[in-house]
């Protein structure tokens, strides 16, 4: 194990088909001594479709929450840290929805989906609402940590059941797993994951994954991967706006 935590990552986002991407996503590698005393923080938010203001609700939960995290007080838990920030955030986001013209509409408010992982120390603490997803990358599978909040009414029609934003309170799913050098995730809104195969998105990341004891990947290179699942999803006829991120965990600190 090495002195401290040590990743590799990669990002791409795009509109796709849409006239606007209402996606936002982030990643935040601090120094010392936050590094080891709050860890590494990814998060990506979604917008709803039916609103023209969500791409403002991505991007105030993803900037909120990885400016406010690494605000919160020392001896918080990751768990306490994060979700008194998200709760905040969902209650800012709801308000401003109450104080604008959409404030008989929820569906046309600041409201959004979010995902983010936090690595600190030998623990990835995940915080999960709405329906992008992130999975760890084995060898034959892709492993789901998060479930996604979507209710289907029929084959072709389904709503949100969880957002921030919708109300002045949300429900966070957290779960904590522990992790291992060479420990790959990738996190991806709805408009990649609903039209791209797990089958491919092995194929793309099985280098890296192979790679992960000698530590060679770039962020270069990762871009690259992420960019490359994002256009598939394109190419195999997402109508919406896409996004993935990618984590390698190359060393851990000691206990």
């Amino acid at each position: 194990m090495a002195a401290s935590l040590q990743i590799s990552a990669g990002q791409y986002s795009e509109a796709g088909r849409k006239d606007a991407n209402q996606d936002f996503h982030g990643l935040v590698l601090p120094r010392e001594p936050q590094l080891s005393g709050k860890g590494v923080a990814i998060a990506l938010a979604d917008g709803i479709s039916s609103s023209q203001v969500s791409h403002l609700a991505s991007q105030a939960a993803v900037t909120g929450f990885l400016q406010d995290y690494y605000a919160t007080a020392e001896a918080w838990s990751v768990k306490t840290s994060a979700e008194r920030v998200l709760r905040a955030i969902n209650a800012w986001l709801h308000a401003q929805t109450r104080q604008s013209q959409y404030r008989y509409d929820n569906d046309r408010g600041y409201v959004c989906t979010f995902s983010a992982m936090v690595i600190k120390s030998t623990l990835a603490h995940i915080f999960h609402v709405g329906d992008a997803r992130i999975w760890r990358v084995s060898e034959r599978s892709l492993e789901p940590l998060t479930e996604d909040h979507r209710v289907w009414v029929a084959r072709d029609q389904s709503y949100l059941a969880r957002a921030l934003g919708v109300g002045p309170q949300v429900e966070i799913d957290y779960r904590a797993e522990p992790v291992a050098a060479g420990d790959l995730f990738v996190l991806a809104t709805d408009g990649v994951h609903e039209y791209v195969s797990p089958a491919f998105i092995l194929e793309v990341l099985r280098p890296f994954r192979a790679a992960a004891a000698a530590g060679d990947a770039t962020a270069d290179a990762l871009d690259a991967a992420a960019r490359r699942i994002a256009r598939e999803a394109h190419d195999r006829g997402s109508p919406d706006n896409l996004t993935v991120q990618i984590v390698r965990i190359d060393a851990l600190p000691a206990p």
